[in-house]
């Protein structure tokens, strides 16, 4: 088997990579005989250097074979699944899913923390006193059959290689690779066998690709990886030029996906949800029309859920009426300074912003606070005047210079400006 030496030397080279040199640095990852500057190494070659289809789709198989596969769809028939590139402020996961287990859809979901400046699942789920996360095969089938739905973090025996490349993605400032994202989504996500998989694929100044032709890239490359490797999958582009709904943070984000789930979501945020939820039904053998679905958020059904698997992953159902309702002391008003119509958001910016406040982290070892958050007021297009409220930040104590940066983040201009629709187009298998 190739060692770490003529692996690093190959690609470094711009050579193409054997499906058992991937390989050889798969097993590194997982068994720890490459060290994380090895592991560095290569993740900063295949930057500068690329990775080929095939590549792509070697190192995928690599990590989904490097621990267990559930297999879940035998067991569960039409089991959906979804996963986004991240954004800031999308809180997707947590109104779709119970919106699908109160229609009728199973849905398991393996999620993470947050990565650079967008936010994670994870962590805000975490918010939810007593919520364990924790979920292994058995416990995922459990909660299924129960509830209809299950969300959380898998063991470590699932694709062991991706959560030692993950973590040091951030810390080489190899995040952004479309092979390397592409990797380490479909491991984890092709590891629980779902019978369909929709991604979300941000697109806009605060996505991961901010612009749409590179986020379109990246959707082939991942509906194309993973229908290679047996799933039926799309992706839906999605707009992340401004943040998603009018929250951003942990709790806060919470208590606006209950707002959602009550009726009482924004327009945009629901337009995402809903068309997501449409897309992945129809993955999964079950197609779901928007009104059965909005019958499941009207009736209460997609709440009742909701609140159903939260008790039933350990939490505390009782507490969800006050998680957010007390973010951090401080508020920073932000104001439009002169009359003219919000052009611009600076959304990545904005993100990086918020971990700096607390609400995220820079190393896995962080602390995050949980009551760090945004109320995004205006939107794209909207006609301002000066001293009408932009966005109300909420931290832990004043911070002048941080809130000089945060003012920054939104441009005006005098001529009126349309944004972008929230769901933008589709791109299905080759």
């Amino acid at each position: 088997m190739a060692g770490p030496y003529q692996v690093l030397a190959a690609k470094r080279a711009g050579e193409r990579l054997s499906d058992s040199e991937i390989r050889s640095l798969v097993q590194g990852a997982s068994d720890g005989s490459w060290t994380d500057g090895q592991l560095g190494a290569f993740l900063m070659a295949a930057v500068i250097q690329g990775l080929d289809p095939s590549e792509t789709r070697a190192l995928t198989a690599a990590m989904l074979g490097s621990g267990e596969r559930w297999q879940l769809e035998q067991s569960v028939p039409h089991l959906c699944d979804k996963h986004s590139t991240g954004g800031v402020g999308d809180k997707v996961s947590l109104i779709l899913s119970p919106i699908l287990a109160a229609s009728g859809l199973p849905v398991a979901m393996l999620t993470g923390r947050g990565l650079a400046h967008t936010g994670g699942t994870a962590d805000k789920l975490e918010t939810i006193p007593g919520l364990d996360l924790a979920l292994d095969r058995p416990r995922t089938l459990e909660l299924v059959e129960r509830v209809g739905m299950a969300i959380g973090i898998a063991t470590s025996d699932v694709a062991p290689a991706d959560r030692r490349l993950y973590g040091l993605r951030n810390a080489t400032a190899t995040v952004d690779s479309l092979p390397l994202i592409t990797a380490s989504i479909l491991s984890k996500k092709l590891a629980t066998g779902a019978a369909g998989l929709v991604l979300d694929v941000k697109t806009g100044s605060g996505a991961v690709a901010d612009d749409v032709e590179v986020s379109r890239l990246l959707a082939r490359a991942l509906v194309d990886t993973a229908v290679a490797l047996g799933c039926p999958t799309s992706a839906l582009l999605t707009d992340m030029s401004q943040p998603l709904g009018r929250w951003v943070g942990n709790s806060v984000e919470i208590r606006e996906s209950i707002e959602c789930l009550e009726g009482r979501g924004p327009a945009p945020l629901m337009e995402v949800v809903l068309a997501l939820c449409v897309e992945v039904s129809s993955l999964a053998g079950r197609p779901l029309a928007r009104e059965r679905l909005l019958e499941a958020v009207d009736s209460g059904a997609a709440l009742e859920t909701f609140g159903r698997w939260v008790a039933a992953q350990g939490g505390d159902a009782g507490a969800l009426a006050s998680v957010g309702r007390a973010p951090a002391p401080h508020e920073a008003v932000i104001r439009a300074e002169r009359s003219g119509y919000l052009r611009r958001v600076a959304c990545r910016r904005l993100g990086f912003l918020l971990v700096e406040a607390g609400a995220g982290r820079t190393l896995p070892t962080d602390e995050i606070d949980p009551d760090v958050g945004l109320h995004y007021t205006a939107r794209l297009g909207d006609r301002l005047e000066p001293g009408d409220e932009i966005a109300r930040a909420y931290l832990r104590r004043p911070d002048a210079d941080w809130e000089r940066r945060l003012g920054e983040c939104f441009e005006l201009a005098e001529e009126r400006y349309e944004p972008p629709a929230p769901v933008g187009e589709r791109i299905g298998a080759s």
